[in-house]
């Protein structure tokens, strides 16, 4: 097989960027949707979350102390998932996203509330999504109102919250850098497929395949200036971000690239498998809003908890790219996470983009020879 001869794939991609430039709703698709999307999404939606997993530190190993966790426990709202005598492995769960939140009881806490009828406990709660952490608190302060009930009359208990990654609650800081997956998932496969599928219906694809152009060369022609497109979304959406909704960004930005890369890759391989079976560009749209968009809002995690969702929907989330990039940016932006703690959801979009662009690739060479 000859190598790809780039002389003649730059005026396929010269002629995709002039169609771009001359086609105002793919601009208004790139450019103004995502931002009125950001402003939309960073301002106007908040959320709650249920099932929340408790990392407990209990120094005192006391009775009362074992009543307060297990009050916890017996909630409909917790599930003490993780339990140790050191504080080492908080951190490490909240990044690994093992925990939503910790419960420290200090060592004196039996002796402090017999004797000053009042006393407190830590509570640490990962706040990188804003929702479930103004969940958690209410559903905490619920938790500890029902216990000091109890007591009826003895030593109270009080609440002393340290709120991590985003402690002024912020909705923005999960809704905005979450908006990145649906942009560019829009961006890459809604309007490859629609480009491909327009090649078909104008007969200008006849045209391209009587030249010496070879099928992967349309293809690489086609995707390269989506992938810039995609691109150029991405770093409106960080600026935006970071400069007017203040979303911290605290992990290292060419990791952000990366897998926005990957994620990218995926996304392009739906919209050419999408574009394989779409003879029309309405039809392509709106195979490709049903494969993309929806799943994207309802079952990534974007707007609602993964963990609320029904099992079917559970299991079917499993297969949507967005849900993996989503821990991946926001853990990387809001926690710091590098590829080491982001190695399953990274694995996961690699063995995904690679899936669907071998069925893409093949389909779309069986249907140019056809």
């Amino acid at each position: 097989m000859t190598s790809l001869q780039f002389g003649r794939i730059l005026p396929i991609i010269k002629k995709e960027f002039v169609h771009i430039s001359r086609d105002f709703r793919t601009l208004a698709i790139v450019i103004l949707m995502p931002v009125a999307m950001l402003f939309l999404y960073g301002y106007a939606i908040n959320l709650e979350i249920q099932n929340v997993d408790i990392f407990v530190l209990d120094r005192s190993k006391t009775p009362v102390s074992s009543a307060l966790v297990q009050k916890f426990d017996g909630s409909a709202f917790f599930t003490v998932s993780y339990s140790a005598g050191s504080e080492a492995g908080i951190e490490t769960l909240f990044a690994t996203r093992k925990a939503d939140m910790a419960l420290v009881i200090p060592r004196d806490f039996s002796a402090r509330i017999a004797r000053e009828r009042s006393t407190a406990v830590q509570i640490l709660i990962d706040a990188s999504n804003p929702n479930a952490a103004h969940a958690i608190r209410n559903y905490t302060e619920a938790v500890i109102a029902a216990f000091n009930q109890e007591r009826n009359g003895l030593p109270q208990l009080r609440v002393e919250p340290t709120v991590w990654y985003n402690p002024g609650l912020k909705s923005a800081y999960f809704f905005v850098p979450g908006l990145a997956a649906l942009i560019m998932i829009m961006v890459s496969a809604l309007l490859t497929s629609i480009a491909v599928a327009r090649e078909k219906e104008t007969g200008t694809m006849e045209q391209i395949l009587v030249s010496p152009i070879r099928p992967l060369e349309i293809i690489v022609g086609k995707v390269v200036p989506y992938i810039v497109l995609a691109l150029v979304d991405l770093a409106i959406i960080l600026c935006i971000a970071h400069f007017v909704f203040a979303v911290p960004f605290l992990g290292p930005l060419w990791q952000l690239v990366l897998a926005s890369l990957l994620f990218i890759f995926v996304a392009l391989s739906l919209g050419l498998l999408i574009s394989t079976r779409a003879r029309t560009q309405q039809v392509a749209m709106m195979v490709a809003l049903v494969a993309t968009l929806l799943p994207t809002v309802m079952l990534s995690g974007f707007i609602f908890p993964i963990a609320s969702l029904p099992l079917p929907l559970k299991l079917v989330s499993h297969v949507v790219p967005a849900r993996y990039f989503l821990v991946i940016i926001r853990g990387i932006m809001l926690k710091g996470n590098s590829f080491s703690h982001l190695f399953m959801e990274i694995s996961v979009l690699l063995c995904m983009g690679l899936g669907l662009l071998l069925i893409a690739a093949r389909k779309f060479k069986t249907n140019l020879e056809a």
